[in-house]
């Protein structure tokens, strides 16, 4: 499936075999998602579809305890409180709240749990209750990348190391926090505009559906998208941008707005798969056939690659949410008093109409 890699900021080359090495022995298992009848397809290709960690690049920032503060601590005896930020009605928190479960029953870890229900200040104290319920160390996967002084101050007076995933919270490396572990946004994005150019030919007026504000992944994907259409399709224009919220029932309305205010459009850029799939109800709705506008999104949910299968998506840009296995073993390594990478950063894949159905097994 990997058929387009991209470099990044990471730690030294004995932290990046450690960490690859965790991920295939530790392979994760693929979560539920909303089509659990094509639950036969998963079998080997899951087996297949762990994080993969991107090359380092030379220079790139690491962290010990010793910089950050601490002790050493055995992994298995301590406790571990993981932070969700959003309903886990998007199935890629739904992936990602399993794989982390998985990983500290795989190893034996006792884990607490909190849901923010995408509410910022409900996730501020969540992080605030696992600390006083004797949290050791956190995974936090922020709904908002500002704010967090109240955790941060609260964790550094305790000692207790922090691991953020998918989201960055804005606050000092090996300072604030450990180690972040996501995919490169900015990236996705340019792989994105890539497959909307490829799809449209690199001419037209095309439509951005935008994630939440507040949060560095909105930023960076849109970002990449529009630098890369910028240089590669001067042709192809953006004329519409409104915010979807990460959401399907928010992007479907907001695609009826678009399809009213801008009957021509040629393409729609979903900054995940929820909106897109939305965009898609909303296109049927508007009596649309499949291709008539091209989507390009990205996560690599089961049922948006099976909507490029169908034809209605053009293509995928995968963000694999399956934290897990990176997760505890950046733990693991910086409880041991072993240097970490202050960015670790993802190795995505992308689905077109070349593999997509047979790949179907590795989406989530």
């Amino acid at each position: 499936m990997q058929r387009t890699t991209h470099r990044s900021l990471l730690p030294a080359r004995p932290v990046l075999v450690a960490l690859a090495a965790a991920v295939a022995l530790t392979a994760t298992s693929c979560a539920k998602s909303e089509d659990d009848a094509a639950d036969g397809n998963k079998s080997t290709a899951a087996a297949d579809a762990g994080q993969k960690v991107a090359e380092p690049k030379p220079g790139s920032k690491t962290c010990g305890i010793g910089a950050y503060g601490g002790k050493k601590i055995d992994l298995k005896d301590a406790t571990v409180g993981f932070s969700q930020s959003e309903k886990e009605a998007n199935p890629f928190r739904i992936a990602e709240t399993q794989s982390i479960r998985d990983e500290a029953a795989e190893r034996g870890v006792k884990l607490l749990t909190a849901n923010a229900q995408s509410q910022f200040s409900k996730q501020i104290s969540d992080v605030q209750d696992l600390l006083a319920k004797g949290a050791d160390l956190l995974v936090i996967a922020p709904l908002n990348s500002d704010g967090w002084d109240p955790v941060l101050q609260a964790a550094a007076a305790k000692k207790v190391p922090i691991v953020t995933i998918d989201r960055k919270i804005n606050a000092t490396a090996c300072k604030d926090y450990v180690s972040f572990i996501a995919s490169d946004f900015v990236e996705q994005g340019r792989r994105a505009a890539d497959q909307m150019i490829e799809a449209t030919g690199g001419k037209g007026e095309v439509a951005i559906l935008l994630g939440s504000a507040g949060n560095n992944v909105t930023t960076e994907r849109t970002k990449g998208f529009k630098e890369r259409v910028a240089e590669k399709a001067p042709g192809l224009k953006v004329v519409f941008e409104q915010t979807g919220d990460f959401t399907r029932e928010k992007g479907q309305q907001v695609t009826e707005q678009l399809i009213q205010s801008k009957p021509g459009i040629k393409g729609i850029y979903a900054e995940n798969d929820e909106m897109g799939l939305g965009a898609v109800a909303a296109l049927k709705g508007a009596g649309k056939k499949a291709g008539d506008v091209k989507i390009v999104t990205v996560d690599g949910t089961r049922n948006a690659v099976q909507g490029v299968v169908d034809g209605w998506i053009s293509g995928v840009i995968e963000s694999n949410p399956r934290f897990g296995p990176l997760a505890f073993q950046t733990l693991d390594d910086f409880t041991q008093g072993k240097d970490v990478a202050q960015d670790i950063i993802i190795q995505d894949g992308a689905y077109d109409g070349d593999n997509a159905e047979q790949d179907l097994g590795k989406a989530y």
